[in-house]
C-alpha cells in the first residue's frame, strides 16, 4: 500500500570534508521515526540506481522510510574532483561521513552495492556505532579477481553512443550474459543511467578518469581480503544479495561469510549478475522486511 503523502524525491548537495559539492537523492520524510536507509552504488554507478527501491521504502504504508542515495565524488551530479587520485576508498568514507552528519542519518541501514559495500564495512572499522543493520549487495569479503578485470575492462572505456538506444545495445552486449532476462526497454533504462547529455552528445554519468582507480588491478594479485573489516560490523543485523550470475561475489564467500554469522540473512537473485539491480517487488520487500527488524 502507498501513501499518497510522500514528498518527490529532492535533490541535496552537502560539502565533502574539502568543499566539493557532493550530490544526495533524498526520498521520504526527514521527521519519519523509522531508521534512514543511506544507499551507496557501485565503482561507476550513482544514485539513481536505488530510485526504485528509495519510492518503495518512503512510500511503504506501514513503515515509512526516509532514503538517502549518495553520488560519490566525480559520480552523477557530484562535483568531479581535479586529481583523480581522491577516488579512493579513505576520501569517500570521509565523504561518506560527512553526508551522515549533515543530513543527520546516523545511526542509519546501509546499503551498498559492490563498492558501496565496501564502504559499509570500512566505516564499521571507523564508526560502528554509525550502522544499525548493513545489506550487502553482490559484495563481501573475498572478491573474485576475474569480476574486478571484467570492469577493468570497461569502466572509463565505454564507446560513446549516439543514442540511449544505441547505448542500451552498447550495454547489451557487454552484460546479457550476466542478465540474460532483460529486455530492449531495461537496457534503454539502463543507459538512461549509465549516460547523460552534455553539450549534445551521450557521455558516461562519471569521470572517466575513475579508471586510473583500477589501474593496479592484477589478476595475480587478489584484491586482499577485508575479514577484518567485515567482523567489525559485529552482531548488527546483516543481509547478503548475491547475483546468481555473479562473477564478483563467489556462493564460496557467502558460505565462509555464513559461517562467521549464524544470523545472515541471504538471498540468490536468479537470472541476474554483478550487481543485482534491488527493482523486483519480491527483493525490495524483502530488503522492507530486513530493515524493519534493525534496531536503534
Amino acid at each position: 500500500m502507498i501513501s499518497a503523502m510522500t514528498p518527490e524525491p529532492q535533490s541535496v548537495f552537502v560539502s565533502a570534508p574539502d568543499g566539493l559539492k557532493l550530490h544526495v537523492r533524498c526520498y521520504g520524510r526527514r521527521s519519519t521515526p523509522a531508521l534512514p536507509v543511506v544507499c551507496l552504488p557501485g565503482l561507476a554507478r550513482t544514485a539513481a540506481d536505488f530510485d526504485a527501491l528509495g519510492q518503495a521504502l518512503a512510500n511503504d504504508a506501514s513503515r515509512p522510510r526516509r532514503v538517502i542515495a549518495l553520488d560519490y565524488r566525480g559520480r552523477g551530479q557530484s562535483e568531479y574532483d581535479r586529481d583523480p587520485a581522491h577516488y579512493n576508498f579513505q576520501v569517500e568514507l570521509a565523504d561518506l561521513l560527512a553526508v551522515m552528519a549533515a543530513l543527520d542519518a546516523t545511526p542509519a541501514i546501509l546499503i551498498g552495492t559492490s563498492r558501496g559495500g565496501i564502504l559499509a564495512m570500512l566505516l564499521a572499522a571507523v564508526r560502528p556505532t554509525a550502522i544499525a543493520g548493513v545489506v550487502l549487495n553482490d559484495i563481501g569479503p573475498v572478491i573474485e579477481p576475474k569480476g574486478l578485470m571484467r570492469i577493468k575492462g570497461y569502466v572509463g572505456k565505454l564507446p560513446q553512443p549516439r543514442s540511449f538506444e544505441e547505448g542500451g545495445e552498447i550495454l547489451r552486449r557487454l552484460f546479457d550474459a550476466q542478465f540474460p532476462k532483460l529486455g530492449p526497454d531495461d537496457w534503454i533504462a539502463s543507459a538512461r543511467r549509465a549516460f547523460r547529455q552534455e553539450n549534445g552528445a551521450l557521455v558516461p554519468t562519471y569521470d572517466v578518469k575513475l579508471a586510473k582507480t583500477l589501474e593496479d588491478v592484477d589478476f595475480e594479485k587478489p584484491f586482499p581480503p577485508l575479514w577484518q573489516q567485515f567482523d567489525a560490523l559485529g552482531h548488527r543485523p546483516m543481509m547478503v544479495i548475491r547475483g546468481a550470475n555473479s562473477d564478483i561475489l563467489s556462493p564460496a564467500t557467502v558460505e565462509a561469510m555464513r559461517a562467521r554469522r549464524a544470523t545472515l540473512e541471504t538471498i540468490e537473485v536468479p537470472d541476474q549478475g554483478h550487481a543485482p539491480l534491488l527493482a523486483e517487488a519480491d527483493t525490495i520487500a524483502r530488503i522492507a522486511n530486513f530493515a524493519a527488524r534493525c534496531k536503534h
